[in-house]
């Protein structure tokens, strides 16, 4: 069976958790925006909310875990709320990725201070193996979101940065770029396109975070990943 996952089958309840908590944060996160922007869409709807029952898509989810990328249920946002649509927009859009990299950080933090403050990482393993899941987890989804594809957050961003003239080509091309995107997530090809993105991504950010919070590794007596 666990040559059928995308994870080994030890990890899969912290791969859960994590998925529980990064879709649910970066769902609320793009609910919350638009509703500050004055979009009361998503709050009727109730999406404005920390519940995972709300936000979570069962088949986007097990996705993830099968074969390594997925989705969560998507906010509906009406732009014609927003005075200032376009920068509303991208700031609607940014703010899911923006939370998933918030979390990432969060997570090493927390991991950071587990062990400032006494616990044994040789003992507990699983611990380790979480926090690290959790990090790496979020930054891809952060990275992930980003790519200039349809649906994803970043082809939105794009979407909103092109003339008027340009952005009515991309809505009419739209159901191409899903197709082009599947065909790259789903086939070798995402070996050569994406995975070199996340290895990159990854090791960057945790980079960032590492010399972010260097000053707490100095006070221990290990360091972290």
């Amino acid at each position: 069976m666990e040559q059928f996952l995308a994870f080994p089958l030890s990890t899969i309840p912290y791969v859960v958790v994590t998925l529980l908590i990064a879709f649910t944060v970066h769902e609320f996160a793009h609910a919350y925006v638009a509703y500050k922007f004055g979009d009361p869409t998503a709050k009727n709807q109730g999406r404005l909310t920390l519940s995972p029952l709300s936000h979570l898509d069962p088949f986007g989810t097990l996705l993830i875990i099968i074969a390594g990328f997925g989705w969560a249920r998507p906010v509906p946002v009406n732009r014609f709320y927003f005075k200032n649509p376009r920068l509303a927009g991208i700031l609607v859009s940014i703010a899911g990725p923006i939370s998933n990299l918030i979390l990432a950080f969060l997570g090493m933090v927390i991991w950071y201070l587990c062990i400032r403050f006494g616990v044994d990482t040789g003992t507990s393993e699983w611990l380790y193996e979480f926090f690290n899941l959790f990090i790496v987890i979020n930054v891809v989804l952060f990275l992930f979101n980003l790519l200039p594809f349809p649906p994803l957050d970043g082809y939105r961003i794009l979407e909103d940065l092109m003339p008027n003239d340009i952005r009515a080509k991309m809505t009419q091309y739209e159901s191409w770029g899903i197709l082009m995107f599947l065909i790259i997530a789903i086939t070798p090809l995402s070996d050569y396109v994406i995975a070199p993105i996340y290895n990159i991504g990854v090791e960057f950010f945790i980079r960032i975070f590492d010399s972010l919070l260097h000053p707490i590794i100095q006070l221990t007596i290990g360091g972290l990943l």
